[in-house]
């Protein structure tokens, strides 16, 4: 039975679950922290290990350190007294390649990596990528596509006995019947498709903790139904006993048959999502149920440090010798200061991945970090590349009203507007950038993660600071579009709160005496874009002097709500009823190249293509040489 419990507070809340330093550590503790996780026989040798109780498979390169899921993972489980070992991108072909390191005691942990796999192997255009920044020397195909499917398919065939569980972004923004942009088709949940016996959603350091402390009490797995943040798969006759506490999401048959219906569980799926109110939902797949727990409860600023304090060697594996990783290059000299995201913009899965409750570390635990950047990491120079996270200035900022955080039910805290509940003070993120760049042998502090421009402008202190110190001559921003009909249903404000910013960001610039740029991002074919809408913002474009090298088209990935929109042509922003707004989506291919053909204006690769455009749309006047035409006429 599932007790739906009250609390007054998020911090009530918190205390009435065990913290993640209160559980009693596994005996294996004595034999101690390894200097690196292994992930070989002969390492495990080493640590005096007979086997491992736990093994973690990813399909990204193993590198010690927080930014990398399966490090922070392994550490934390490792603290808690258990022998952690690490598959990292095995040969999925076959079976003997996951018992290299024997039969974990106790389950299988199984992720395609930090990235989705499916994103990282094709472009929004569905081209094969030719690099893989998580693997060693950038190689390709050290993972199959949909690896969280074929690893989990493959422990199984490894040791069939060993219970299998699935987590990270991948098998997370799959947890329910969703669309998949590259098969074109509804796919079942992962769960079902893995055949794991679990699968983790969001950010799982509470529920991999209290799982494992379960497990190495000899709990059966098929027992542990309603932990928080898990989805699990249940007989029908159970998901009847429970109905009262539960909402029942139209099953995988009908919203592969219904855009409606589907639109309908995408809604549903999303007003669901704060922890503080959320209530389980249930799937059907054929005579089957997908049990979803309520998300997790956000970690405290306690719990977060500990997390990023774990003993990280913060370096690769010794396995890959010098040979470079992309995205530990990236990232090994920045820290993330926070977690979540209350933006809620439509496209993105960070809301629904990690939720929209900030959770920030403390000023003392940051500053901690970088001294040990400073002390411990090869190839130090004195410059920290960011302080940031999801969002770079949503540190420390929270709804101010219990009551009313207990009851929301928003997809996003900022659009149409800010919420007045929402605290905007920028004081604590000012006083961290002063303290961080004035530590010893620290040179620069940069921000390179995204600043909402909205939240900074009602700062103008905050942006001052930034575009004095931490700026390192360009900025990116991504104000996505300038119109209203793609913004609205990217949940992203207008184009003037952008134009706002970039008169402080100029001002405190040239204060500062320093020539620093704005680098802006815009999405090409997002649901609800017409040709008139890129035809507007190309002449923007122009008219600002911005010719953009790279560009991103509207990649549909799964579970987010313009997802859904691209889907169903439907708008689960507003109500589905039968006068639901009917979503105008760029899908053909022609017209999404089209699309990102206009955020290139200046390209003459794009000179063809958007001449015939602009006469097809009676546009001809913007064809010509002079400073008012978009593109040149054809050559005679």
């Amino acid at each position: 039975m599932v007790f739906v419990l009250r609390y007054a507070n998020l911090h009530q809340m918190r205390h009435s679950i065990p913290n993640l330093f209160s559980y009693r550590k596994y005996w294996a503790h004595r034999f101690g922290v390894a200097s690196i996780l292994p992930m070989s026989f002969a390492e495990m040798e080493t640590l005096g290990w007979d086997s491992c109780d736990i093994i973690l498979v990813t399909g990204d390169a193993y590198v010690d350190h927080p930014s990398f899921g399966m490090a922070l993972i392994g550490r934390l489980l490792e603290d808690q007294g258990f022998r952690v070992g690490i598959m990292s991108q095995p040969d999925w072909r076959s079976a003997e390649s996951f018992k290299v390191l024997g039969k974990p005691n106790l389950f299988f942990g199984v992720t395609a990596g930090n990235m989705d796999s499916m994103v990282n192997h094709y472009t929004a255009d569905r081209k094969i990528r030719s690099d893989d920044a998580y693997t060693p020397g950038a190689e390709p195909n050290k993972r199959p596509d949909r690896a969280t499917i074929v690893y989990a398919q493959r422990c199984r065939e490894a040791y069939n006995d060993i219970p299998i569980v699935i987590g990270g972004i991948e098998a997370s923004l799959r947890r329910v019947a969703h669309y998949d942009y590259w098969s074109d088709q509804i796919r079942r949940s992962v769960l079902l498709d893995s055949k794991a016996d679990m699968l983790i959603y969001g950010n799982a350091e509470r529920a991999l903790v209290d799982l494992s402390h379960r497990l190495a009490k000899k709990e059966a797995i098929e027992n542990i139904q309603n932990l928080r943040g898990t989805a699990v798969v249940k007989k029908r006759r159970d998901i009847e006993e429970t109905q009262i506490h539960s909402i029942r999401l139209p099953s995988y048959e009908e919203v592969k048959n219904s855009p409606t219906l589907y639109a309908q569980a995408s809604k549903f799926l999303h007003l669901e999502s704060n922890p503080l109110n959320a209530r389980a939902l249930v799937q059907s797949h054929a005579d089957r149920d997908v049990w979803i727990n309520p998300p997790p409860i956000p970690l405290s600023t306690k719990e977060l440090d500990y997390v990023y304090e774990l003993p990280y060697s913060r370096v690769p594996h010794p396995l890959y010798e010098n040979a470079p990783i992309p995205a530990y290059e990236m990232i090994k000299f920045s820290i993330p200061i926070m977690r979540g995201c209350f933006g809620g913009c439509s496209f993105c899965s960070i809301t629904a991945h990690e939720g929209r409750i900030i959770q920030s570390r403390s000023e003392s635990s940051i500053l901690k970090e970088i001294e040990m950047i400073r002390d411990k990491t090869p190839g130090f120079t004195g410059i920290i590349s960011d302080l940031g996270g999801p969002t770079a200035n949503m540190y420390g900022l929270n709804c101010q009203k219990s009551q009313c955080q207990m009851a929301c039910r928003k997809f996003s805290c900022l659009y149409p507007n800010i919420c007045p509940n929402m605290s905007t003070n920028h004081t604590p993120l000012i006083q961290l950038y002063r303290k961080a760049r004035t530590l010893p042998g620290i040179k620069k502090v940069l921000v390179a993660s995204g600043v909402r421009c909205d939240l900074a402008i009602k700062s103008p202190e905050y942006i001052k600071e930034l575009v004095t110190h931490h700026v390192g001559g360009y900025l990116k921003i991504a104000p996505e579009h300038i119109c209203e009909g793609p913004l609205s249903k990217m949940m992203k404000p207008g184009i003037e709160i952008y134009e706002r910013f970039q008169q402080l960001f100029d001002q405190y610039s040239k204060t500062a005496t320093k020539e620093q740029y704005l680098i802006p991002y815009f999405i090409a074919a997002h649901p609800g874009t017409t040709n008139e809408d890129m035809l507007e913002l190309a002449l923007w474009l122009k008219k600002n002097n911005f010719r953009l090298n790279k560009v991103q088209t509207f990649l549909p990935t799964p579970m987010t709500l313009a997802t859904t929109m691209y889907h169903t042509a439907k708008n689960p922003l507003t109500s589905l009823d039968q006068n639901n707004e009917k979503v105008f989506v760029p899908k053909k291919g022609k017209i999404r190249k089209l699309h990102k053909a206009f955020l290139r204006y200046h390209d003459p690769k794009n000179w063809p293509v958007l001449r015939q455009a602009l006469k097809q749309m009676g546009r001809e006047d913007l064809i010509g040489k002079g400073k008012r035409h978009l593109v040149p006429k054809s050559p005679v």
